[in-house]
C-alpha cells in the first residue's frame, strides 16, 4: 500500500536532504545484486533515521536487521566520535556486502558485525545502548522489545520499522497472518507500557518512535 503518491514522494525527497553518494552507491548496488531490494530503508527514511540520531547523539546503537547496511551508516552519523554501533542480522551472505560498504565509510571500526538470532544475541551485549533499531522479522518485535528494555539508556530511544505493515494493520486479521498479528500487538503494547512514551510517524511503511522513561 502507498499511503501518499509517488509524486508526493519524490517532492519530499527532492525537498530533503541530498542522499550522501556512498548510500546512494549502497542502494544501487542492492537493487542490482540483492533479493527483496524494497528491504533497503532508502533515500527519505535514511534521511530521517540520520536525523533522529544527530539529534539523540548515540553513544552505543543496537540495530536488529542489517540487510545490505544503509539503516547502520544513516544511524552511524550521529554517533559520538568513539561511539559504537552492533548490528545483528541472519544473512550469512551479505556479511561480506556489509563490510565492503562499512569499510568505505568513516565509520569502519566503529561497527560490529554480529551474525545469528538476535533473541540469543541481545543477551550477551554488557552494555546500555541510547538508541535502537528494530527492522527485523515481524514476529520477534515483541521479543526484542522485551530482551532491550532493560539495556536502555533513561530517554533512550527505540525505533521500531515497518509498524503499519503496508496497512495490513487496518485489515480484517487472516488466520495464518502471524507477523500481521504481532504488529498489532506490538504497537498496542508500545502505546500502553508505562516504561515508554511512543508516536508513530507515517513515514515509509511505519516508523515508531518510543522514548524510554
Amino acid at each position: 500500500m502507498h499511503f501518499i503518491s509517488q509524486e508526493l514522494e519524490d517532492y519530499i525527497e527532492q525537498h530533503s536532504q541530498k542522499e550522501p553518494e556512498l548510500l546512494a552507491a549502497l542502494d544501487k548496488e542492492t537493487y542490482q545484486k540483492v533479493l527483496l531490494p524494497r528491504m533497503l530503508s532508502g533515500h527519505f527514511q535514511g534521511r530521517v533515521l540520520s536525523m533522529l540520531s544527530k539529534l539523540i547523539r548515540p553513544l552505543n546503537i543496537l540495530e536488529i536487521g542489517t540487510y545490505t547496511g544503509y539503516s547502520a551508516l544513516c544511524l552511524c552519523e550521529g554517533m559520538q566520535e568513539n561511539g559504537i554501533l552492533h548490528t545483528i542480522d541472519i544473512k550469512e551472505e551479505l556479511v561480506d556486502f556489509q563490510r565492503k560498504y562499512f569499510d568505505k565509510s568513516p565509520w569502519g571500526n566503529q561497527i560490529v558485525q554480529h551474525l545469528g538470532e538476535a533473541i540469543d544475541i541481545i543477551p550477551t551485549l554488557d552494555l546500555k545502548f541510547d538508541l535502537v533499531f528494530i527492522d527485523a522479522d515481524k514476529e520477534n518485535y515483541i521479543n526484542y522489545f522485551e530482551l532491550i528494555i532493560p539495556k536502555m539508556n533513561k530517554g533512550g530511544i527505540i525505533l521500531s520499522d515497518n509498524v503499519l505493515w503496508s496497512g495490513k494493520v487496518l485489515e480484517p486479521l487472516q488466520p495464518n497472518d502471524l507477523s500481521t498479528k504481532v504488529l498489532m500487538e506490538y504497537n498496542q503494547l508500545l502505546k500502553n507500557d508505562p516504561r515508554v512514551e511512543s508516536v508513530l510517524l507515517p513515514i515509509r511503511d511505519g516508523l515508531t518512535v518510543s522514548r524510554v522513561l
